[in-house]
């Protein structure tokens, strides 16, 4: 059994971004915060990498120049949080990030296998607290996207969650008209 540490020990944003800007933190130590807990993230097999490239690709597509899509770079999703998903579409063009690490996303997507638990339970929540209107899991182990939208911020977690299958399409929520394949973010089978 783990117990939390207590929030005056645990890491904030500003405390992790210095680790980071310091390079006590570098690009070899594959780590996140999520909430206030610097956290190892799971490595990636080669169809982890496979769903990564495709759904950058279908999202970079269909959103065609209305948003940025961002490929496992952190955002600063609140006071003691700093995940990197796997995907984020955020506001605006690239260059708007190069002095500062977003603070929102239209959408976030994390390509699950072993990852998947710590997906639903951890990072979910973080997400929903943050305001990120729309969450997607492209979940490998069962070839499917599972969808999370409409966050309560407070309560930390989606009210509106579904599964989508093979043949289906998803719109983004914050992106009304852009639509992509269900097919286009899973790896061939």
């Amino acid at each position: 059994m783990s117990v939390a540490a207590p929030p005056e020990t645990r890491y904030t944003s500003e405390r992790y971004l210095a680790l980071i800007d310091a390079g006590a933190l570098g690009p070899d130590d594959k780590v996140e915060l999520l909430e206030g807990e610097i956290v190892a993230m799971a490595p990636e097999g080669p169809r982890h990498e496979v769903a990564i490239d495709k759904t950058a690709d279908a999202l970079r597509v269909a959103v065609a120049g209305r948003a940025a899509v961002r490929a496992q770079h952190s955002v600063h999703a609140g006071a003691r949080s700093v995940p990197e998903p796997d995907i984020a579409v955020v506001p605006g063009r690239h260059d708007d990030y190069a002095r500062a690490r977003p603070r929102t996303a239209l959408l976030v997507v994390e390509v699950s296998d072993s990852s998947l638990a710590r997906d639903r339970l951890r990072k979910a929540p973080v997400y929903a607290a943050a305001g990120i209107p729309e969450y997607w899991i492209v979940n490998l182990r069962d070839d499917v996207v599972e969808v999370s939208r409409a966050p309560e911020r407070e309560a930390r977690r989606y009210t509106e969650t579904r599964v989508a299958r093979r043949g289906e399409r998803l719109e983004l929520v914050a992106l009304p008209g852009t639509s992509l394949a269900v097919d286009d973010l899973l790896p061939e089978v």
